[in-house]
């Protein structure tokens, strides 16, 4: 095979010469441009498999040729070389299109994980895997920024109701990118204690608090080379917050009860159904943290603007448990396309899986489906006699859960006692009603 191009923008001998032999020592050819014009030139004329660049060139800047690059030389990913904590700079050049950025001075590690992160990738790497069922123009966007997304290592921030899929659009850009073989992992950050939380974020040392009998490994470090996925990014506290801007600048991390920092190669992808802008502007969300993750937002549509989606999505939620759609009778098919499912995706799993219990005739009613009322209306979407009662015993369920969790600040085998469950019994009523 032949070996891999690079193409090395700068006006700096010296540092052409630095990175041409780093990337010589990982059998990657490299051609240098001094400014923009020849940068351009080179594009033009050779199939590169990267290209960095500097900021400062004597014809232009950097972002320009990134900006040129999304239009002329799409195919080649680009990771410009920034000054020195501008982080303004770096974010920029991300929205614009960038691999990633790297900072001054240069950190050859570092230099060395994004370069190989950047030939990872392929056309065929970055298509979105359509496990995003519908045809709907909100979806077929959706899956355009997932596509155009994997190919960065900005982070990026899900935004969308509840129930409408966001771990499964993270997971996509984890799957669809140059990390894919790397570690996905996801995590609640409503759902960890305050108290704990440094130490599962970071790891710890033997001995740095009591209780702690040998080293831990933190979320971050078990992210290493792949994607930390911050769901519910909102309910971190702030000073959590702080720590964990540093975090993403730096991509490093200090252990709990260590000395010294260790490096990590972490892209960040985080969520939310809350308004991280309203947050921010009533104090409850730090400024700086907003910008930092929220480089590239995606929105999920909610199920309601999806058209006819919903209803290939029923179809396939019936398969995957084994029946046919056969069994939705037409009056069912009627109700679910005019209803406007407050709870997304996850309620439509759940009013299907309830229906298929309920059926005794081999076709689902809309009595089966027990629907809410309509919000618009006030009048029920269906005949509701016999679901009102269950809807009953499943709201006085969930406010004893929220509950049970709030006593022991989300701690999920606290909660478990106080209900009388075991972990395993609450953690499946969590997910089958929904609780965030």
């Amino acid at each position: 095979m032949s070996k891999a191009l690079a193409l090395v923008v700068d006006d700096e001998p010296d540092i052409c010469e630095l990175l041409s032999l780093t990337l010589g020592r990982m059998d990657i050819e490299t051609v240098t441009a001094a400014d923009v014009a020849s940068a351009k030139s080179s594009l033009k004329g050779q199939n590169f498999d990267i290209c960095l660049t500097d900021m400062r060139l004597p014809d232009g800047d950097g972002l320009q040729l990134v900006d040129w690059m999304q239009v002329h030389a799409s195919g080649v990913p680009v990771a410009v070389i920034t000054a020195h904590g501008n982080v303004e700079t770096a974010v920029q050049a991300l929205k614009l299109g960038a691999f990633d950025f790297i900072s001054k001075p240069l950190d050859l590690q570092n230099l060395r994980n994004i370069v190989e992160s950047a030939l990872k990738l392929s056309p065929k790497q970055t298509e979105s895997k359509s496990r995003l069922l519908g045809n709907s123009e909100p979806m077929n966007h959706l899956r355009e920024m997932i596509a155009r997304v994997a190919r960065s290592q900005a982070p990026v921030h899900i935004a969308g109701d509840s129930g409408t899929g966001k771990e499964l659009v993270a997971r996509l850009i984890h799957e669809s990118g140059s990390r894919k073989d790397g570690p996905f992992v996801p995590v609640n950050c409503g759902a960890i204690p305050a108290e704990l939380m440094e130490s599962e974020f970071f790891g710890h040392k033997k001995g740095a608090f009591t209780g702690a009998i040998s080293d831990k490994a933190g979320l971050l470090q078990s992210a290493n080379g792949g994607t930390l996925f911050l769901d519910e990014i909102a309910d971190l506290p702030l000073s959590m917050q702080v720590k964990l801007l540093r975090v993403i600048q730096e991509q490093t991390v200090r252990p709990v009860g260590a000395s010294q920092e260790e490096l990590v190669n972490v892209r960040f992808l985080s969520a939310t159904h809350k308004h991280l802008a309203d947050m921010v502007a009533k104090g409850e969300f730090r400024e700086d943290l907003y910008y930092r993750i929220n480089v590239i937002e995606l929105q999920v549509p909610a199920l309601r603007d999806r058209g006819d989606d919903v209803l290939a999505l029923a179809k396939h939620i019936l398969q995957r448990h084994g029946h046919s759609v056969d069994m939705l009778s037409q009056e069912a098919t009627d109700a679910i396309l005019n209803y406007s499912f407050p709870g997304n995706v996850r309620e439509l799993e759940n009013m299907l899986e309830r229906a298929v219990t309920l059926c005794t005739s081999g076709k689902i009613t809309a009595a089966d489906l027990a629907m809410r009322s309509d919000d618009s209306t006030g009048e029920p979407a269906r005949p509701a006699i016999a679901a009102d009662l269950g809807d009953q015993i499943v709201d006085v369920q969930r406010q004893a859960i929220i509950e049970a969790l709030e006593k022991s600040r989300y701690n999920k085998t606290a909660a478990a006692k106080l209900l009388g469950l075991t972990f395993r019994q609450l953690r499946y009523r969590i997910k089958k009603l929904g609780i965030d």
